[in-house]
Parts: C-alpha cells; sequence; structure tokens
C-alpha cells in the first residue's frame, strides 16, 4: 500500500519564529492587517505585503518574508517563492531613488543601451548596483528593465517607477545628476516624483505620505499614446458593436 502524504498548508501546520518587533512594530501589524482584511482570502494579499516590507526596509529581507508568513499563516518557503519571482522585490537595498532604464527592443534601438551604459558609467555600479549608501539622500541604485510599456516614447527610463519619456544620454546623465544633489524633477506624466520607499508604501495602498494629495492626480497617459483616439474621434470612426445573438464559443470539458 502507497502511503499518502498531505503537503497542504494550514494555519495549524504553520510555525514561524518570532518576528523583531523593532523593525515590524505595531504600526507596520496594523497596516498589515488593514492590507489582509482587503481581501476575501488571506493569501492573496502576499504581493502588497510584500510592498509594505520595502517601505519599511528598503528591499526584502529573510526577516521581512518571515513577517510575510507569520502574518498570513504561510510557510516561509512559499512567500520566498514570489519574492524572488517578480522583479520589482529587491534582495539588496535600494537607494532613496530606483532608475530602471528600458533595454527592451525598441527602446534600445533608440538609445536606451547608451542610456544605461552612460549612466552606469557615471554611478560607476552595474545592473541592481547602488551608488551612495542605500537609503540615505541622493543614493542611486541603477537597473535595466525588459519593458516599461512605453514603446510610444521610446526610449524611457523610470525613476520609482514614474515616467521619464523620450530621453538621451545627456538628458538621463542630468536627471541622474539631479536626483544626487538631492533634488526631484518632475517626471514626464503622472504623479509627482517621491523616494522609493514612499512609492513602496504607495504599491502597498497607502495614499498617505508625502504628496499624498496629488499622488494619484496626475495624467499618465500622453499626447502620443491618445493620438489614435483622437483620430477616432474627429472622424468618427467607432468599434462595430457585439450583436446581440453572437454565439459564444463553447466552454472546454471538465476532466
Amino acid at each position: 500500500m502507497t502511503e499518502q502524504f498531505d503537503f497542504t498548508t494550514t494555519s495549524e501546520s504553520v510555525t514561524h519564529p518570532r518576528v523583531d518587533t523593532s523593525v515590524f512594530g505595531e504600526d507596520v501589524r496594523a497596516d498589515a492587517k488593514r492590507i489582509i482584511d482587503r481581501y476575501p482570502e488571506s493569501r492573496s494579499a502576499l504581493l502588497p505585503l510584500l510592498h509594505l516590507v520595502q517601505s519599511v526596509q528598503g528591499h526584502v529581507t529573510t526577516e521581512g518574508m518571515e513577517f510575510c508568513a507569520e502574518q498570513l499563516a504561510l510557510s516561509t518557503a512559499e512567500v520566498s517563492a514570489v519574492a524572488t519571482f517578480y522583479t520589482m522585490y529587491k534582495r539588496k537595498p535600494c537607494g532613496q531613488h530606483l532608475v530602471s532604464v528600458c533595454t527592451n527592443t525598441l527602446c534600445a534601438a533608440l538609445g536606451g543601451d547608451a542610456i544605461y551604459r552612460e549612466l552606469g558609467e557615471h554611478l560607476g555600479v552595474g545592473h541592481e548596483g547602488t551608488a551612495g549608501t542605500p537609503g540615505e539622500q541622493g543614493s542611486i541604485t541603477l537597473e535595466h528593465a525588459e519593458c516599461l510599456a512605453a514603446c510610444d516614447l521610446a526610449p524611457v527610463l523610470q525613476v520609482n517607477y514614474e515616467y521619464y519619456d523620450k530621453q538621451t544620454p545627456q538628458a538621463a546623465l542630468e536627471l541622474v545628476k539631479a536626483l544626487q544633489r538631492g533634488e526631484k524633477p518632475a517626471p514626464s506624466r503622472g504623479a509627482p516624483l517621491t523616494d522609493f520607499r514612499d512609492a513602496e508604501r504607495q504599491l502597498a495602498g497607502f495614499f498617505d505620505g508625502p504628496g499624498a494629495d496629488e499622488s494619484v492626480a496626475g495624467s499618465s497617459a500622453a499626447p502620443e499614446t491618445l493620438q489614435g483616439a483622437k483620430v477616432a474621434h474627429e472622424n468618427g470612426w467607432t468599434a462595430p458593436a457585439m450583436p446581440d445573438d453572437a454565439e459564444l464559443p463553447p466552454l472546454p470539458e471538465k476532466k
């Protein structure tokens, strides 16, 4: 007879070492509870919880993963599998600003590779390297990004996930120098620039930091992005309506 094992994880079967409350104190735990309460299934809160951890520590530490596991009654291995899959969760301390240069095909062809090379030489770092002391004013973490979904405005880069469009090596270099001086040049579109940790708190779902009133006020659509819709409106073009009697494909059989 073959012995059967149950590998399902339940809150009763998972135990964790006590997470250091000096790092994740009662205020952070209260925020974690607010996040978890948004979801009918608590494990669905893992992604914003990891952003909350980054807003506190500047990256996702082993301790941070243990904190998430404790809050959600998951194993640390389950949390680690998610944290190491998504590139937005950083495993090394980040600078005050995260500069992401798109080096995917179109951006690369229009100058993205040259921008990344220029910034790397200026900062003296490579991919995911940090110039300056992580977290302190003027510190910069540089990374190349595979795609930033802004091909109509290529080449682009992001600072803390805010867009700077139609960049050149010189323009990007001046932007980074301004960040190092403690300045926060306005993005091409979207919300005003904030620090990496503040941006991470917003990604966790909290808009209570510096500039919170303006954090969701900026328009994310550039004129180039809306040009097709503008031309269609001017010419009265619309997509054909779906007929009322449209035949839908059958659902696949359950196996």
